[in-house]
């Protein structure tokens, strides 16, 4: 079950729009393919309210009502109406796993409480709602309590519940005891459906769910890049592939390959950044650095592992500083088309591992113009230039620009307007290429940033993301202003196509 819509919309600053939770809802059981989502809290607010209710009318029409599970409280049917107003099928009962949790924040006796949650379950199986249950504090309880959490599943066994979910829900539990909690109670009560829930406070969460799964966990509860509280959660991911990998005797249906294009949407949509050094889909774990794994791959892929990029949507870099070596280098020049010899490749390399000590960031596209540079050679001349623009921006007006390109001398000047400065810029290069009857790429990415400590007046670094029948290109301009700058790695891309 995936709940970066609920738990993981909990992750400090995070709140999705409910059209965005309705996209990633059908993005997560239509491309990932998991088995079930939970979509958000009952009674929280009026947006949650429309943003269930948008996912529900979807999934009526997808056939996907029972996947979408909404979590909600032992509240004498307030929750239980919300919930078929709101049109969902599934409830997720929150109720104690623990003592510590029954006692200090509820006040209440075991009796009372199991009392309260029999009366839930009955209202909802009343109203054609099905009901899993949540033990919170659940790893402390079997720490602390077991007693009590024993009592509890004597009770709840009894109850039409389809699934009993344990939530470490500080993540506090070792591997051992994830398998030896699971396989204690799996062992006592063999038919009934247990899901596990685990948080990364201890960075354990893929480890606790790898031993949970061998303990006799029936399911387990994921996010997307491991948001959710604190330290966040287990990242769905990650577990996929480890179950894929490790643990041949279960089934995971997860799609592999969509896993990076949904993770960098709801990156995207969150705000949320993913870790450059995130597995599977963080942005350089597939990017080998140091020159002598480059040489490695070139002689029978010695430096890879079953986590190929390819199997994510992904592919292998190669990347570019002072720790490049001949082979890095190489592999970027393959891609590109261009040829070397040996001479040639070794001033280069030395130029590279220059722009790498004084902590430039070299990318593949630099890579012609290094070698126009080192070698005093015309292997890409600046035949497409940007000669001249005027960009204005007034109240009240939608900004405008009109430029000015030269293809080898030959001068042809736009004007247009658009939603900001650079968006009018684009349009106008646009009508420019249309006019000579050239096609521009896509643009993918836009990223500016400054360097750490740096006041308003530094410099800023654009670097945009282009996409032209299926092959990347990366640019940068280096500029004080950040329209400007993303102006020259617009002139970048422009020679480099």
């Amino acid at each position: 079950m995936d709940t970066t819509l609920r738990d993981g919309e909990q992750t400090s600053g995070v709140s999705f729009a409910a059209n965005e939770k309705l996209t990633i809802a059908q993005l997560l059981l239509d491309e990932l393919k998991v088995d079930r989502i939970e979509i958000a809290s009952a009674r929280v607010s009026k947006g949650e309210f429309n943003a269930v209710k948008n996912i529900t009318e979807w999934a009526k029409g997808h056939g996907h009502i029972d996947k979408i599970e909404v979590l909600t409280f032992v509240d004498k049917g307030t929750s239980i109406q919300w919930m078929k107003e709101a049109g969902a099928k599934v409830q997720n009962l929150l109720t104690k796993g623990s003592m510590n949790h029954l006692e200090h924040q509820l006040r209440k006796t075991p009796e009372q409480h199991f009392s309260e949650i029999a009366d839930s379950v009955k209202e909802a199986k009343e109203n054609g709602i099905e009901t899993n249950v949540y033990l919170e504090d659940w790893s402390n309880g079997m720490r602390n309590s077991r007693a009590y959490v024993y009592q509890y599943l004597d009770f709840i066994a009894t109850q039409p519940i389809k699934r009993i979910m344990l939530p470490d829900t500080l993540g506090i539990l070792t591997p051992q005891e994830s398998f030896e909690y699971i396989k204690e109670i799996k062992d006592k009560y063999p038919t009934l459906h247990l899901d596990f829930h685990c948080h990364n406070d201890y960075d354990l969460s893929v480890a606790n769910a790898m031993e949970a799964i061998k303990g006799g966990a029936d399911g387990l509860h994921l996010t997307l890049n491991g948001m959710g509280e604190r330290a966040g959660n287990a990242p769905l991911a990650s577990v996929v592939a480890v179950v894929n990998d490790f643990m041949p005797d279960y089934l995971v249906e997860v799609n592999e390959k969509a896993l990076y294009k949904v993770s960098k949407m709801v990156e995207a949509f969150s705000g949320f950044k993913i870790p450059e050094s995130k597995p599977i889909v963080g942005e350089n774990v597939f990017t080998q650095t140091a020159g002598i794994h480059a040489d490695g791959d070139n002689k029978k892929n010695l430096y890879f592992n079953d986590l190929l990029p390819k199997r994510f949507g992904r592919k292998r870099k190669y990347a570019l500083g002072k720790t490049s070596g001949k082979a890095n280098i190489q592999k970027n020049l393959q891609d590109l088309g261009l040829n070397l010899n040996d001479e040639e490749l070794k001033l280069v390399t030395q130029r590279v591992i220059e722009l790498g000590d004084k902590k430039e960031l070299v990318t593949q596209n630099d890579l012609p113009y290094i070698i126009s540079d080192v070698l005093n050679s015309n292997t890409i001349s600046e035949k497409v230039k940007v000669e001249s623009y005027v960009l204005t921006h007034a109240k009240g007006l939608k900004p405008s620009t009109t430029v000015a390109v030269s293809f080898e001398g030959e001068l042809v000047e736009e004007s247009a307007s658009g939603d900001g400065q650079y968006d009018a810029f684009i349009k106008a290069l646009r009508k420019i290429y249309h006019k000579k009857g050239l096609v521009l790429p896509t643009l993918t990415d836009y990223a500016v940033r400054i360097p750490p400590g740096s006041n308003s007046d530094a410099l800023c670094e654009t670097v945009i993301t282009w996409d032209l029948n299926g092959k990347e290109y990366k640019t940068r301009g280096l500029d004080s202003d950040q329209t400007v700058s993303a102006i020259m790695a617009t002139e970048k891309m422009l020679n480099i196509i």
